[in-house]
């Protein structure tokens, strides 16, 4: 490719500090990801020349426009900037897509391509299957939608549910209650609503059965109807309990299926979700998004962890 040049114009002296960061800290991270690029800034204008610098004129139009949309610019935040771009993909587009407040007044956004597709997935289909490793936001993401269709009044209840499979057939034997016996499967769903609605808020909603919590095995035998019904760690049920949870989708009701097809625990390794998108990817209402490494957005490391055992994993490679 031969060199170009380019030159990117910012609105005011105001942006530049966010822009460059604190001692030029963003600037730095934009020259070692693009270190074939010059890339020299004068006064509000900043010029790019070399093998990429049409891509680095993008990346910094598109950060303009994100902050001057109010968007804070952290080292993430720039980092999947740059991975958007690269892939040819409109950051201020995906960034800026807001699902709802939380209790605290934060906004909840995605914040990469896929989960942008995970978001508009759930909104547009009657049933969602999110696939992804650990980090992807999709138990996360899942519950702000529910949240958002809950305060909206487009659902009834939220129905919260995961399979309890380290404890098999021995939830009988645990003490306390059926909640007691079932939580610690079901804690990180409930810190998503934590998240959400704040401690006070969940515990009103349980209290009055807007929200319910409870184990995939409870399921059986019920209909539900006008529910935004989340299955969670989905990679754990068989393919018998899969279709027994999906035939309980009633009228008005909404569900995802969060799942990640690597950490499979389920006795004899069974999935429910194996061969899903073979046997219902053509019906009309039903969307699968496959988050991947990109979408990890957790501490950078855990990308890198993510993509270290998915390339050990390649046919061919195991020793």
């Amino acid at each position: 490719m031969s060199d170009t040049a380019t030159r990117v114009q910012v609105p005011g002296n105001h942006l530049m500090t966010d822009l460059l960061g604190t001692a030029d800290d963003h600037l730095r991270l934009i020259e070692a990801s693009f270190p074939s690029t010059d890339i020299t800034v004068r006064g509000t204008e900043v010029a790019a020349s070399g093998q990429d610098a049409a891509t680095v004129g993008r990346l910094f139009s598109e950060l303009v426009t994100l902050l001057e949309s109010g968007h804070r610019l952290t080292d993430g935040v720039l980092e999947r900037t740059i991975d958007m771009v690269r892939a040819d993909e409109r950051p201020s587009e995906v960034l800026t897509t807001e699902i709802m407040r939380t209790s605290r007044g934060g906004r909840v956004r995605a914040k990469t391509a896929g989960q942008k597709r995970y978001i508009e997935a759930i909104a547009d289909n009657t049933v969602t299957f999110g696939i992804g490793p650990a980090g992807t936001g999709k138990s996360w993401l899942a519950v702000a939608m529910a949240v958002q269709a809950l305060l909206d009044k487009s659902v009834e209840r939220i129905v919260l549910t995961r399979p309890a499979v380290e404890a098999g057939e021995r939830l009988g034997y645990l003490p306390g209650d059926l909640m007691a016996k079932v939580d610690p499967y079901l804690r990180p769903l409930y810190d998503a609503l934590h998240d959400m609605v704040g401690p006070e808020g969940a515990q009103r909603h349980l209290e009055k059965g807007s929200v319910e919590v409870a184990p995939l095995a409870f399921m059986r035998g019920r209909t539900l109807n006008s529910s935004f019904i989340i299955l969670d760690e989905a990679q754990n049920t068989t393919p018998e309990q899969m279709k027994m949870f999906l035939t309980r989708i009633g009228f008005g009701s909404r569900a995802v299926i969060t799942g990640d097809t690597t950490q499979v625990d389920v006795p004899g390794g069974r999935s429910g979700l194996e061969r899903l998108e073979e046997i219902l990817g053509g019906i009309d209402g039903v969307g699968f998004v496959r988050l991947t490494a990109r979408d990890v957005v957790r501490h950078r490391i855990v990308a890198d962890i993510v993509d270290a055992y998915a390339r050990a994993e390649e046919p061919g490679r195991r020793g």
